[in-house]
């Protein structure tokens, strides 16, 4: 993946879930995030980051906890969302951040 590219240079908002398949938490939120991604998928990209796999960025943006998630619009990352309980809590985070949904 580019991240510069596909992330920071996005038109559109990028929601990233930084993960690890061994977080059972991470497991219990993927169909949330599945369905959430269906919803408004064309209004924010979702994209999951494998800790294991991208120890770099995991560190650059300083995620100590996963699940987490950064928002990012306009090359700039959010305040992280960490271990949120469910979609619902998902899309009222984003809204928080100004992201239109509706």
């Amino acid at each position: 993946m580019d991240f510069q590219k596909e992330i920071l240079e996005s038109r559109r908002p990028v929601l990233i879930e930084f993960w690890a398949p061994w977080c059972g938490y991470c497991r219990r939120l993927a169909p949330a995030l599945d369905r959430l991604e269906k919803e408004i998928g064309d209004v924010v990209r979702i994209v999951r980051i494998n800790v294991d796999k991208e120890p770099e960025l995991t560190r650059q943006y300083a995620v100590n906890v996963i699940p987490s998630m950064i928002l990012f619009r306009n090359g700039k990352g959010s305040e992280q969302l960490v271990n949120p309980p469910s979609q619902a809590s998902i899309t009222a985070w984003l809204k928080e951040q100004g992201v239109a949904l509706d």
